[in-house]
């Protein structure tokens, strides 16, 4: 058959994405991938001098992602679809542009591990996340803010004379349009990907890119890469350069074999071909392999013990089968970005297909020949220089332009056309794609001002040029609100208290006191702090049950619970349980019985004395639908809980401490914890 592409539509169960989280996103959140790098780390100077490059201060200018739950419902999912005679390649241009599934015909075998559910988690950097297929991860170190997002698609002219599926979009955090062509030649056994990062600035810009292939894991499943060292990250804030496959006692390479979650970058030699291999217990299984520039290969694991086994099953339903992940990036690690030149751009050329290799020699004990052997398999399958030539017979055909066009994603990209006037051949940002979160910015670029009535919770722009336009606007409360964010954003924090200052004496409303909280919790005062986020709290409060009710009504409804997950903490820290106990007493009673304000009330509650009442919490149960991945709240106020059950008046002791943990151990529904412990 003719390669085709075409429309259809996935049924799933899904928990609905849910609305964005109406506060500005000022704090990035607690990274667990950052790592200390002592003077002795002996890392390679690019690989330290990457680590250090442009790291994310916030991710503005997008917002938190955390209006999800655990509830899923049948729920019809746009897909687009890539065929030829050989594989079928299901993509979601609604989430990212995730490719769902790889079905190889004549085998009739999946390639990618597929997860049956589409539920969020949160684990992208705006938070809402799902497992499976192959994600395209731009921006900064970890999962892209474009993982539940929409991509533009289209139809376009591929190399062979067939057809093309293109994705593009514009992501915010680095201010970068990219593109993700698909294609199958023919009797091809390999999706061909080309990807292009542009930078139509000026200036140099940090670049992140992992492609992100989550497969099917077995005990007898094995990764294979063309390395005999990988440098290993373990949640621990380190990262060492350790033997692969062999390292503390096991092999590595079978993700099973593992008792912890951890990452290993492969140190694949100048000059080798990249590849990376997941094959079952018969030899067969999934490989990736690439031209050059994708420099980096890692795998992950979640490992066997009971926290990486209710992670798996958080992120899907009870019965599936387990994944691992393997992955492509421009540098060795995920702790590192890439500088691209103004006007320069990155490309490269990817290809994912089946691989059946002699499973004795996979499996045996010589690692040496078990890459071979997988090395010999793939030049056959797919010689490297049919991949180079590829990637030079797609090149013109990257600047295309769509014939049709198959999904639409965000405006920001028109937007920004319109304000520089881009030359982007092949990614077309049409302004008819502009919405109501541009048209705004759309009239301060225009007009010189933002509207009267623009609204101050809502999507801002931060990047220079448009803070210079904020600058030159005429001052009021939504334009001293954006400008305070764009000056927060650079790092110039003075000027940003200013900024909310002053859009304060306009009458902006209760999103300038959070700003000025977080200003002073950032600056390690925390009694200010406490005091900011409970008038902001109390502000919203008294908006949100104004005797006029209305639009503005219901959105300071929405922002109630988002303040008190700030406030409660802060007024913790501040010894202020009583007022932090009377703040959730205000929340309306479906929101305080959210697992969030469950774990909220339980610290309150022992802060407060209440110590039993606090473990009734615990022992009835509960859930957090948003814990973030390296987020070990729940095992600290569980232990907190149980050592002050065992020493009552007295002091906690390390005595105290073990008996704790030996008379109340962790329940396995409250085990997330991904350090080793």
């Amino acid at each position: 058959m003719a390669t085709s592409v075409r429309r259809t539509t996935l049924t799933l169960p899904a928990a609905p994405i849910g609305p964005d989280n109406p506060l500005p996103a000022l704090r990035a959140s607690d990274d667990p991938h950052r790592i200390r790098i002592p003077e002795d780390a002996g890392l390679p100077a690019d690989m330290a001098r990457q680590i250090r490059y442009q790291p994310l201060r916030t991710i503005l200018p997008t917002r938190l992602r955390d209006g999800y739950g655990r509830h899923r419902v049948g729920t019809d999912v746009e897909a687009l679809v890539i065929e030829n005679d050989r594989l079928r390649a299901t993509v979601l241009p609604g989430l990212g542009g995730r490719v769902y599934s790889l079905h190889h015909k004549p085998t009739d075998r999946e390639l990618l591990y597929r997860n049956p559910v589409l539920q969020p988690a949160n684990f992208a950097l705006n938070g809402a996340w799902f497992s499976g297929g192959i994600e395209w991860n731009i921006g900064a170190t970890g999962h892209t803010t474009l993982s539940c997002a929409p991509l533009h698609a289209a139809r376009v002219p591929a190399p062979d004379g067939g057809e093309m599926l293109r994705l593009w979009e514009w992501e915010r955090l680095r201010d970068l349009p990219f593109q993700v062509d698909l294609w199958l030649p023919e009797g091809s056994d390999f999706l061909y990907v080309g990807v292009r990062i542009r930078n139509p600035h000026h200036h140099t810009a940090p670049v992140y890119w992992w492609s992100n292939i989550a497969v099917p894991e077995a005990e007898g499943t094995r990764v294979v890469a063309p390395a005999d060292e990988a440098w290993h990250f373990g949640y621990e804030h380190a990262l060492r350069r350790v033997p692969s496959p062999e390292f503390n006692g096991a092999d590595r390479s079978y993700p099973l074999r593992s008792d912890v979650p951890a990452d290993y970058f492969y140190e694949v030699p100048d000059g080798a071909r990249r590849w990376i291999s997941s094959l079952d217990e018969g030899g067969r299984g999934l490989v990736q392999t690439s031209t050059d520039a994708l420099r980096g290969r890692k795998l992950f694991v979640w490992g066997a013990q009971r926290a990486g086994r209710r992670w798996q099953r958080w992120l899907t339903e009870p019965g599936t089968g387990g994944y691992a992940e393997i992955q492509a990036g421009l540098a060795r690690t995920q702790l590192e970005h890439v500088a691209l030149d103004g006007g320069g751009e990155f490309s490269w050329l990817e290809a994912y297909g089946p691989l059946a290799a002699d499973p004795a020699v996979v499996h045996g004990d010589d690692w040496g020949a078990a890459r071979g052997e997988v090395a010999a398999r793939l030049e056959a399958a797919l010689p490297r220089a049919d991949v180079e030539a590829a990637l030079a017979a797609w090149r013109p055909y990257a600047d295309a332009e769509p014939k049709e066009q198959l999904a639409t994603g965000s405006g920001w990209g028109a937007l920004e056309v319109a304000r520089a006037g881009h030359d982007l051949p092949g990614t077309p940002f049409e302004g008819g794609t502009m919405g109501e979160e541009q048209q705004p910015w759309l009239t301060l670029l225009t007009s010189g001002d933002l509207p009267a009535d623009a609204p101050v919770p809502g999507a801002t722009q931060v990047a220079p040029a448009w803070r210079d336009l904020l600058e030159s606007a005429r001052p009021g409360p939504a334009t001293d609100y954006h400008l305070g964010l764009a000056q927060w954003h650079a790092g110039d924090r003075a000027q940003a208290v200013r900024s909310w200052e002053r859009a304060l004496s306009h009458g902006a409303g209760c999103l300038p006191l959070y700003c000025l909280a977080v200003a002073e919790w950032e600056a390690g005062d925390t009694a200010r702090a406490a005091d900011r986020f409970a008038e902001a709290f109390a502000c919203a409060d008294r908006a949100a049950h104004s005797a006029t009710p209305g639009p503005a009504a219901r959105v300071w409804r929405a922002a109630l619970p988002a303040l008190a997950r700030e406030a409660v903490p802060a007024l913790r820290a501040a010894r202020r349980s009583e007022e932090a106990a009377d703040l959730l007493g205000r929340l309306p009673e479906e929101v305080s019985a959210d697992g969030r304000f469950r774990l909220l009330t339980a610290q309150v509650l022992l802060d407060r004395g209440r110590t039993a009442e606090a473990r009734e919490i615990f022992d009835a149960g509960f859930e957090i639908a948003d814990l973030r991945e390296g987020d070990e709240a729940l095992s600290d106020t569980w232990y907190a809980i149980a050592e002050r059950l065992v020493a009552g008046e007295g002091p906690v002791t390390d005595e105290v401490r073990a008996t704790a943990r030996a008379e109340h151990p962790l329940p396995e529904r409250y085990e997330y914890r991904m350090r080793p412990v």
